[in-house]
């Protein structure tokens, strides 16, 4: 499958490092850039990535009034109405050509690395938010826009680094201030022309919007889904939302009225490991002990328009401590399935001390030929000098083995994880709770 990159909502992704042999491939066309646009590298507050250096190249324009936002403007005055089609945005990325940009994504395994296509995926759903948010009217106040959550992440199939890719996406619904935008990730299969086929992974963001001056929740325009593909995505996706709401004020009570059998049953295994380890079942290992953690400091190279560090970042780094916790989990090499979910419940600064914590919360071993590791990542905002520390991103990622690993390891298993606290037993039957839940809403999708 050849992609098309002559469309005007297609964006073609080059690497950001010059070649030793060659120049970049856009060197000398002067028609993707402007004379008077300020150089890139001198933009304030921009993660940089080949995607975001491609989709603020392109968007230049919209993404300037959010570099420095008219606070004293007027908000905008009357919501428009738009299409999906007015914010479809598509990345192409010609690995087949780019050797230099093929590097950049390339993971041990010649495929392409997923935390990077994360961030890829969160700088694109960005995009696509600002486009539709979008009055295209310099006189008015911008709207804020951050991501709320990752509804749902799923690999169909393993992505190459040899082959071309494209990322294409679009809102599929909007509420009053919340916008949920549909992406998929696209590589052509040798040897099949069904288009379905060629969907390696999807992926839905919200966004919510904020009044720049205010802080406070801001109406979005409204969205008109033009074809039946677009009005059944719209329903499934009010659907979701609708279910989400009731979730809130159900999830609590749920565990104190119908699930004290359950937190019981979860946590006599975990009596056993604590009063009696000499008897405790040797398949079977804490929650505790499969936990990992990794500190930094938020830099100004990792900062978004806003000031505040970028979302795909943290997505790449809770990403990539999951995969260990994974690997040193099972033993043998995990394979990447979905992400569940992501919470970003508050804003991380640059500056601040972020530490992740990752663990197992459970396995699943239904499939043998495929068991399920679950793994939670949660970050925390550490202030030493206050002595607190608060909860701003939760994680949550699917893995397997890899097969080729497991077929070399005949006695190859995947151990039972218990919770030894309360606490942590809730989180498990919260966290099951919630992807059956999800597993229902997108099958019936």
């Amino acid at each position: 499958m050849e992609f098309n990159s002559s469309s005007p909502n297609t964006i073609r992704v080059v690497s950001t490092f010059a070649s030793p042999f060659e120049g970049s491939p856009d060197q000398n066309d002067s028609s993707n850039s402007s004379s008077s646009r300020k150089p890139l590298s001198l933009w304030p507050g921009m993660y940089h990535s080949p995607v975001t250096n491609a989709l603020w190249e392109t968007r230049s324009k919209i993404f300037e009034r959010l570099l420095d936002p008219p606070l004293d403007a007027p908000p905008q005055s009357e919501l428009l109405k738009k299409t999906p089609a007015e914010s479809r945005t598509s990345i192409l990325y010609n690995f087949s050509t780019d050797y230099i940009l093929r590097e950049q994504y390339r993971d041990p395994w010649n495929e392409v690395r997923i935390g990077k296509l994360l961030e890829d995926l969160d700088a694109l759903a960005g995009t696509i938010s600002v486009k539709h948010c979008s009055d295209v009217d310099s006189m008015t106040r911008p709207l804020y826009l951050v991501t709320a959550s990752v509804d749902k992440m799923v690999l169909k199939k393993p992505i190459s680094v040899d082959t071309d890719l494209k990322m294409v996406g679009a809102v599929i619904w909007v509420g009053f201030s919340s916008i949920e935008i549909q992406l998929d990730v696209i590589q052509s299969s040798s040897g099949s022309s069904d288009p379905s086929e060629s969907v390696a992974l999807t992926a839905n963001f919200i966004f919510v919007a904020r009044d720049y001056k205010t802080g406070k929740a801001a109406p979005v325009n409204r969205l008109c889904p033009e074809t039946e593909a677009e009005k059944l995505l719209y329903e499934a996706a009010e659907a979701r939302n609708n279910i989400r709401k009731r979730k809130r004020g159900e999830d609590k009570r749920e565990i104190e009225n119908g699930g004290v059998n359950r937190l019981e049953e979860l946590l006599a295994e975990g009596r056993i490991f604590c009063d009696m380890p000499a008897l405790a079942d040797r398949d079977t290992i804490l929650l505790r002990d499969t936990r990992l953690e990794n500190s930094l400091i938020c830099q100004p190279q990792q900062r978004n328009i806003h000031g505040r560090i970028f979302g795909g970042f943290l997505m790449l780094r809770a990403f990539e401590l999951a995969f260990s916790t994974a690997y040193a989990f099972a033993g043998l090499m995990p394979s990447f399935l979905e992400v569940d979910h992501v919470n970003f419940l508050r804003p991380v600064d640059v500056g601040d001390f972020l530490r992740f914590k990752s663990c197992v919360l459970y396995t699943e071993h239904e499939n043998t030929d495929q068991p399920l590791i679950n793994v939670e990542v949660v970050a925390h905002v550490t202030r030493p000098e206050q002595r607190s520390s608060e909860v701003s991103n939760r994680f949550y990622f699917t893995f397997t083995v890899r097969p080729e690993a497991k077929a070399n390891n005949s006695q190859f298993r995947i151990r039972k994880v218990v919770p030894a606290t309360e606490e942590e037993a809730r989180r498990v039957l919260e966290r099951m709770d919630a992807d059956h839940l999800q597993s229902i809403n997108y099958t019936c999708k």
